[in-house]
């Protein structure tokens, strides 16, 4: 009955079971802004638990509707700041060219690798959110790592000052092109094309 009132925006408060994902589905193949919730540790999680509502034999088409309709998947950690408050840790994983051809072809496990490598606008791990806390002094360093995926990889962006450990994903642009992206933390970096004005 939502579909009949035009809507701009379709929230569903939570994805518990395969018709509730079937819906969502659904709504953002027909062109509609589908937002929904769904408990999981990050974005990985997240796609293995969408996943795992479909038996095997409905997967290839579970692939191929994913790797089109989702835009991005967005996780939260909240972590206890110096001041004894909380800060968030945000995972964002947008749907890159990249992640849309590994959902289609069924390569979850990929996933994180290749957010690791992504510098597509809007998107991090959680490590590298962890980094942005701990580096503006929000948060210890014992709770950036006891918060991390990979501490491993916390490690590596700390002494590295941020960089991610490959280039491999620097051309990575969102496979939506309408997608709208998120705004750079610096500015400076922005240019503009004049010739386009």
């Amino acid at each position: 009955s939502a579909m009949r009132e035009a809507p701009d925006l379709l929230m569903i408060g939570e994805i518990r079971d395969k018709p509730t994902l079937q819906s969502a589905l659904l709504f953002a193949q027909t062109g509609h802004l589908c937002m929904s919730t769904l408990h999981a540790n990050n974005s990985y999680h997240a796609l293995n638990r969408i996943i795992n509502f479909f038996p095997r034999e409905a997967r290839d088409a579970l692939f191929a509707d994913l790797a089109i309709s989702l835009r991005c998947v967005i996780s939260q950690r909240l972590v206890r700041s110096k001041d004894g408050g909380r800060v968030p840790a945000i995972e964002i994983m947008q749907n890159t060219a990249h992640i849309a051809e590994l959902i289609k072809k069924g390569e979850i496990n990929e996933i994180k690798d290749a957010m690791e490598q992504s510098l597509a606008p809007g998107s991090q791990t959680f490590e590298q959110s962890l980094y942005q806390l701990y580096s503006s002094g929000q948060i210890t360093i014992e709770n950036a790592l006891a918060n991390a995926d990979s501490a491993t990889n916390l490690h590596w962006l700390i002494s590295n000052a941020g960089k991610p450990p490959t280039d491999a994903g620097k051309n990575d642009v969102p496979s939506q092109t309408g997608a709208p992206s998120a705004p750079a933390d610096d500015l400076s970096s922005i240019k503009l094309n004049l010739d386009m004005v």
